[in-house]
């Protein structure tokens, strides 16, 4: 596997974790947090793990697609060299 491919695989996983846990977070501050307490630390901590979430999924797919154009530069390089040494 390429670094790409490696890359893509990690970020993907870290960027779901993270959506996942932002979501528990805010499920877990509205029904079990009193509502005259400290509720907008667990609301940051929330977005902050959403926005990360979706920051790491994007840089994911920013990884997968330069694994796919490597993928295919290489493949292109494979067909240029064995199509001029047939000449």
């Amino acid at each position: 596997m390429s670094s790409h491919n490696d890359k893509y695989f990690t970020k993907l996983l870290i960027g779901f974790a993270a959506i996942i846990a932002g979501i528990l977070v805010t499920y877990y501050a509205i029904f079990e947090v009193a509502h005259d307490s400290d509720w907008y630390v667990l609301a940051i901590i929330s977005a902050v793990l959403l926005c990360g979430g979706i920051f790491f999924c994007l840089s994911a797919f920013v990884h997968k697609v330069k694994a796919d154009f490597s993928r295919r530069q290489k493949t292109r390089d494979q067909q240029k060299t064995s199509s001029t040494s047939d000449y």
